[in-house]
């Protein structure tokens, strides 16, 4: 016998909803509740400038794509910090875009019940009234749907920019400019998609001191170049350090 996600949901079998959620692929969500003998209509338009969890892309890319715009000339960027994203999402915002895309009152339930479900912390169960959680498997696709809206908006303005989930970047030819977009995009950010942008991480800072996605930018006598950025091998090597250590072992 197979059940339809109405049944799980009809009944507020919440183990099972949490199931079908978290063994989906977030970009096969329909091919998930097909095993379950119910078919969700589902699709985000994919923009030129968005690289997170998306098929066939990578974070690689965004980085080639970052580079083409420098050697292009376009090298003041505005390096938006949104404050703790996946924390901070507001659900009733996030609901009403996820409604514009998939258009189907039972799984629109599914996630926002998903949503609601809270958590445990430290074995006290504690209520998720904002945000949805991160690492799930559900949250890259559903922060994509959100910030699909920022896209939209940077391309509507004709402004060149690469996103991986929530770290976004801007790129553009002064730094006037760039000051003028990073406080009118701030400012639009947290009107239209009620998120918070940090203020004092949220900054214009030309290529040779940015960090994005681990890498840093250094230029040649011709052309900008990426390499893995310095914090990010230091990094490295102090977990190398740690896992070649002989005194440490995995308790089996």
């Amino acid at each position: 016998m197979i059940l339809s996600v109405n049944y799980f949901v009809e009944n507020d079998f919440l183990d099972c909803v949490d199931y079908v959620i978290h063994s989906s692929d977030p970009f096969h969500l329909v091919g998930c509740f097909e095993f379950f003998g119910y078919t969700v209509s589902f699709g985000v338009e994919r923009k030129d400038g968005s690289y997170g969890f998306r098929p066939n892309r990578r974070c690689e890319q965004a980085i080639v794509k970052l580079l083409e715009y420098f050697n292009d000339g376009y090298v003041w960027i505005v390096d938006i910090d949104l404050e703790k994203f996946f924390d901070n999402v507001p659900q009733d915002k996030l609901m009403s875009y996820v409604g514009r895309v998939i258009h189907d009152g039972d799984t629109e339930s599914l996630i926002r019940k998903y949503l609601k479900a809270g958590v445990m912390n430290k074995g006290i169960y504690e209520a998720t009234d904002i945000g949805t959680p991160q690492g799930g498997n559900l949250s890259p696709l559903l922060s994509n749907i959100m910030l699909n809206e920022l896209d939209k908006e940077l391309e509507s303005r004709e402004l060149r920019f690469t996103r991986y989930a929530d770290d976004v970047v801007i790129v553009l030819k002064s730094k006037a400019a760039a000051t003028r977009v990073m406080y009118s995009i701030t400012s639009w950010i947290e009107r239209k998609l009620g998120l918070k942008v940090n203020a004092t991480k949220t900054k214009i800072t030309p290529p040779s001191k940015l960090k994005y996605l681990g890498f840093g930018f250094w230029k040649d006598k011709t052309e900008w170049k990426a390499r893995p950025h310095e914090s990010s091998v230091d990094k490295f090597k102090r977990k190398l350090k740690q896992l070649c250590k002989r005194s440490w072992r995995i308790d089996l």
